[in-house]
């Protein structure tokens, strides 16, 4: 027994000096030597298995991230003119980075596997609440991954003996996590630490810091996001009992506070990613700027949070001219169109006009943001110095040790912003009153971008966006809508799933139609409702059975959860 114990310790210490994430991780694992039974424990794979979800190395992150969901969110845009890409970049389909998501989702099964197979009963690092913590991990990493591509293999995935397990309808992904997170939650039930000693994960476990009991909340907290996706689905036969069950039971809360993962600005960006890896490696080429429906939005409202979002713009003069040697017969149109952009924007400027040249001097220190989904045409028309870009703070360079934004999990303004919607749609057990729930959420949400609370509240007694107790039950739910879509800023895959659901905000929803601006891409205009599976999905003989049931492999393809 003791030397199985000890080649599962050289497998471990092996793995742990690859993947450690913390500083303290690696001095936990600096001594070879000496461990003995007692000084094993399962949390030293915990870590890697957490990071990997929200923070995988470079290569998924730029391409997953960045060039997906990011701007699908409506969060940030390429196109501006120092840009190597136009910003219809993956509306029009682009196999090579969706493979690349594609391969960084399927692939991430394997580490949830890996270590509930560590901890599970009648392993050799069996703990029953680490089980529980590998469960509802496996519900964040599904509800991400079936709303990226819709059905997947869920109940026969990493099965023995199973080699092409089937795809399931999103229906039975969404009934398979919330069955997984109430067995958690029923295994966690009273108890607070993993264990004692080594067996108490602590600070390897990076999301609750192994209190179970706010696991327990995150459990429930993603049971009533899942629950208000799904209500009204075709079919769907579970969600308002789940939503009941999570609103009888604790949530994330002001207490608690909201799980998140902060950065790693040691680790390799081969290891972990942020966006600073992007940002500072490749030159301005693969810089972006943050889009204009955000930054009005932040704008109109006076949010505190613009300045924590974004940069201000540079400015500087900007010359237009259609050159007489290559013109462009949408010239005017398009310049006509950035100004346009620019007063819808607020923004201060002045503009001249003389022998065919508008020169546009915009002053520097204003938030401006870039419209999305122009077109490689109209690319030479949006100038960089011209938009906000992100800040410091989320554009954060490794080897700096400063705090950066922290990747949100699941944050306790969303908890309050479910609950306000299910008390708007008179859902059984949503009893509060939505308007407090409403300003609760906002708190939440400026709290995780070090907003004060006093500044909070005067955006909440001002803004017009903060108010839900006057106007139609479609007008308040709009505005609850809008602010989840805020605080989803930088968590592009649960801001492009808000738009989906809710319609909202409608400027990106809508989609696009004038094709001198835009770029239509695939879905001629239409707002994308999933990615394509990657190359690989074809080898399953399985795969053949999804299209019959959930529609063409297309990106336009809407998912169950949104119809």
């Amino acid at each position: 027994m003791m030397k199985k114990i000890r080649k599962i310790l050289m497998g471990f210490l092996c793995l742990a000096a690859l993947a450690s994430c913390t500083d303290d991780f690696d001095e936990i694992n600096t001594d070879q030597n000496g461990f003995l039974a007692d000084e094993v424990s399962a949390k030293f794979f915990l870590t890697d298995t957490q990071f990997k979800l929200y923070s995988p190395d470079r290569f998924p992150y730029w391409r997953a991230h960045l060039i997906h969901a990011d701007r699908f969110a409506g969060h940030f845009t390429f196109g501006h003119n120092s840009s190597w890409w136009a910003d219809e970049l993956c509306y029009d389909y682009n196999a090579g980075y969706t493979d690349a998501t594609f391969g960084w989702m399927a692939g991430y099964l394997g580490n949830i596997k890996g270590f509930t197979d560590q901890v599970k009963e009648g392993a050799e690092l069996e703990n029953e609440y680490m089980y529980a913590m590998a469960l509802i991990i496996k519900g964040l990493y599904y509800q991400m991954y079936t709303e990226t591509f819709g059905m997947v293999q869920f109940t026969e995935a990493g099965q023995e003996n199973i080699l092409t397990p089937k795809y399931d309808t999103q229906d039975v992904v969404y009934q398979g996590i919330l069955d997984d997170l109430d067995e958690a939650m029923a295994i966690i039930g009273s108890t607070e630490r993993t264990g004692i000693g080594v067996d108490d994960a602590g600070e390897n476990d990076i999301y609750c810091g192994g209190d179970l009991q706010q696991w327990k909340r995150l459990a429930n907290t993603l049971k009533l996001r899942i629950g208000m996706r799904t209500i009204g689905a075709p079919g769907e036969s579970f969600a308002a009992n789940a939503i009941s069950e999570a609103l009888a039971a604790p949530l994330l809360d002001d207490a608690s506070g909201s799980v998140v993962m902060k950065k790693d600005f040691v680790i390799s960006q081969w290891a972990a990613a942020a966006y600073g890896d992007i940002w500072y490696n490749f030159g301005g080429g693969s810089d972006w700027t943050v889009s204009d429906v955000l930054i009005n939005l932040l704008q109109e409202n006076n949010d505190p949070r613009l300045a924590v979002y974004a940069k201000p713009a540079k400015g500087g003069s900007f010359s237009f001219i259609d050159n007489p040697e290559t013109p462009d017969p949408n010239y005017q149109e398009r310049l006509d169109f950035v100004i346009a952009k620019l007063d819808e924007s607020g923004a201060e400027y002045t503009m001249t006009t003389a022998d065919g040249e508008t020169i546009l001097e915009v002053a520097s220190g204003q938030f401006i943001g870039q419209p999305v989904r122009t077109n490689g045409d109209t690319y030479p028309y949006m100038r960089y110095d011209m938009y906000s870009t992100p800040s410091e703070k989320v554009i954060q360079q490794k080897g700096s040790q400063v705090d950066a934004y922290p990747e949100i999990i699941l944050s306790s303004a969303e908890s309050y912003f479910l609950q306000a919607e299910a008390a708007l749609k008179g859902m059984s057990g949503a009893d509060g009153d939505p308007q407090a729930l409403m300003a609760s959420g906002i708190k939440e949400a400026m709290k995780l971008w070090g907003i004060s609370e006093g500044d909070a509240d005067i955006y909440i007694a001002s803004a017009p966006l903060a108010d839900i107790s006057v106007g139609t039950l479609d007008e308040k739910l709009e505005k609850v809508a809008t602010q989840r879509w805020l605080a989803s800023y930088t968590d592009g895959f649960e801001a492009w799933s808000i738009v989906r659901e809710t319609g909202y905000p409608s400027q990106l929803a809508a989609g696009v139609s004038n094709q001198t601006i835009y770029g239509l891409g695939t879905l001629n205009g239409k707002y994308p409702q999933r990615l394509r599976y990657g190359s690989g999905a074809q080898d399953n003989p399985n795969f053949a059975d999804v299209a019959p049931i959930q529609g063409e492999d297309m990106q336009g393809t809407t998912l169950w959860f949104a119809q």
